[in-house]
């Protein structure tokens, strides 16, 4: 008797980086962030972003909910698959037990020398089958020593988006501690707002056609 054939390869997302897959192969489940389908003029970045991706995922080498780094060759990239939904799809209303693991999480990815740099999306950020938090898409991760004064300013970043998702899902269990760091903008907030956040909405919205509603998932 022939084996069953495996299941081609299902759609998770697709854009003008390339297209996200959900693959099974020899048994295995696992997400592919393929660059083929990359239109050839956005394939540096798209390739520069991945090879970010890459490296972060390499230098926290299988951290507990994180995803693996299972394959890289400039063409593709292959990570282990995380079941759960994304934070827009089951929001942690009131689940002040979610905030605490997610910032114990996020402790844990700054002490490897990683700060994420894209949390403010809640796609980034996965409610798993036991309500637990996961982190995904590390393509702007930055990679540095966590004494350094330039990675405590990211890592304070990262945990002010933790606390904007905490304010909007779980805001009576604030801390006054969190409700001053809230309040504490950065250089590098103001400088993203006054400068950078400007051209990527022109970039993304006037060149590629496509929004991704602050990573909060489709609008209805």
């Amino acid at each position: 008797m022939k084996p069953a054939p495996e299941p081609a390869p299902h759609a998770l997302k697709a854009d003008s980086f390339g297209r996200i897959l959900l693959v099974e192969q020899d048994g295995q489940r696992f997400v592919r962030r393929d660059l083929e389908a990359t239109p050839w003029w956005l394939r540096l970045p798209a390739w520069w972003l991945a090879r970010r991706e890459a490296r972060a995922l390499a230098h926290l080498d299988g951290m507990a909910d994180t995803p693996a780094l299972l394959a890289w060759n400039g063409r593709w990239l292959d990570r282990s698959f995380m079941p759960g939904d994304a934070m827009y799809q089951r929001p942690p209303r009131g689940d002040l037990a979610y905030f605490r693991a997610a910032r114990r999480l996020l402790q844990r990815v700054h002490r490897h020398g990683i700060a994420h740099n894209d949390l403010a999306k809640e796609a980034n950020w996965l409610v798993r089958e036991d309500g637990s938090p996961a982190l995904i898409d590390f393509q702007l991760a930055v990679i540095g020593n966590p004494r350094s004064r330039w990675m405590r300013l990211l890592a304070r970043e990262d945990l002010r988006h933790l606390l904007k998702h905490k304010r909007m899902y779980c805001r009576e269990s604030l801390t006054p501690v969190e409700k001053r760091l809230l309040k504490r903008t950065s250089w590098v907030r103001d400088l993203w707002f006054r400068t950078g956040k400007p051209v990527y909405r022109f970039v993304t919205r006037k060149i590629l056609h496509w929004e991704d509603n602050e990573g909060q998932g489709p609008k209805p």
